[in-house]
């Protein structure tokens, strides 16, 4: 895949709002905050942005909501809605639509009040007519099978899927940001309640409140800005399906070819990746692309994870935030993945900061493992 777009945009601002509970205000009001918020880091101004790129699940035309709302005019904007990767398939389109000039500041912003409004707000997934009488309950299903289907497959166990919850807690607890920080064992994964089997209450994610905002701009702007650059340095995107009974294969996302696809273009490879932020909507989520992304052999995600490998003081540190089963999980996730990934890269992330962290790989998962997009980041001396 061609390198042309590697290195010519960056992250220079990012923000949160809302995360956790945000009572009284609304998912744009949220969403305001957070893009106020990112640009203030950025030493930027609401005028400077014309470049808007956003998704949610209350609006029918979130770009169109959202520049009213904010009361901008951009050149360019982009409103692809592909469940929770899309914020990471925007980053993709914000640099190529920098590098080409349609642009000179993109905004990619997410907000949602799912907790305040008790998932009112959240239309049910479309199903085609061969599932419905089955009764599917979404997005619990999609998930339980694919589960079910690895432990049958390859051995993996319910420790297994719980270590990944683990890990993800013992993240939460160094981060002051993170709506669950109390301690939390294997054996409190498994003593938690089936929602649906094999998946328990401590496997599923969190649903919270929550907005994120991300600024990026040309690379030679970038190096004038307040903040050390966070460098896109690669990305790609794919999908097989759109339900999760016309997945070719439970065990197997389209991760094998989003997550080739941005390393190919950032000239990396899974070895050189010092911090992942993967989408986990549910713990066999982190499995699965740690296997489709090249990081262990399909199968052996299991027990990749064991010992914890992922948790601090591991060899593969894994959603230092804490992720959606810790820190926050508003609907869609997948904007927080590059926020904690550019907090990473500047050496801004307090107690759960990486020792000279370089490299972060992002990766979103749309629908019910229909969607993935992974993009790669770095510090200026990755270039």
């Amino acid at each position: 895949m061609s390198r042309a777009l590697r290195g010519k945009a960056a992250i220079v601002g990012v923000g949160t709002a809302g995360c956790g509970e945000a009572p009284g205000f609304s998912a744009m009001d949220i969403q305001a905050q957070a893009a106020m918020a990112a640009l203030d880091e950025a030493g930027l101004a609401l005028g400077d942005v014309d470049g808007l790129f956003c998704a949610n699940l209350s609006h029918t035309f979130p770009v169109l909501s959202t520049l009213e709302y904010l009361g901008i005019r951009p050149r360019w904007f982009d409103g692809t809605n592909v469940g929770g990767s899309s914020f990471i398939g925007h980053a993709i389109s914000a640099t190529l639509a920098l590098d080409a000039g349609l642009c000179d500041v993109a905004l990619i912003c997410y907000g949602a009040t799912v907790r305040s409004d008790a998932g009112r707000m959240v239309p049910a997934p479309e199903q085609p007519p061969y599932e419905v009488p089955h009764g599917p309950r979404y997005p619990m299903i999609a998930y339980a099978l694919a589960a079910a289907r690895h432990m049958a497959e390859y051995g993996t166990t319910p420790e297994q899927l719980a270590e990944v919850a683990v890990a993800a807690r013992a993240w939460a607890r160094l981060n002051p940001e993170a709506f669950e920080r109390d301690p939390l064992g294997v054996a409190d994964v498994l003593a938690s309640r089936m929602v649906m089997e094999p998946l328990r209450l401590r496997d599923c994610c969190l649903l919270t409140d929550g907005a994120g905002a991300v600024v990026m701009t040309r690379a030679d702007r970038a190096r004038d800005l307040p903040k050390p650059p966070a460098y896109f340095l690669g990305g790609g995107t794919a999908s097989y399906n759109r339900q999760v009974s016309q997945m070719p294969d439970l065990t197997v996302t389209a991760a094998t070819d989003s997550g080739a696809r941005a390393f190919s273009a950032a000239g990396l490879d899974p070895a050189d990746m010092d911090v992942l932020q993967l989408y986990d909507a549910f713990t066999i989520n982190v499995i699965l692309f740690l296997e489709d992304l090249g990081f262990c052999p399909k199968g052996e995600g299991g027990r990749f994870v064991e010992n914890g490998r992922l948790a601090p003081g591991g060899s593969l540190p894994v959603n230092t935030n804490g992720g959606g089963l810790s820190c926050v999980h508003p609907g869609m996730y997948g904007v927080f993945t590059m926020i904690e990934a550019a907090r990473q890269l500047r050496g801004e992330a307090g107690e759960r900061q990486v020792p000279s962290a370089s490299t972060v790989l992002c990766h979103g998962n749309g629908g019910t493992l229909s969607h993935q997009a992974t993009a790669i980041f770095g510090t200026a001396e990755t270039l």
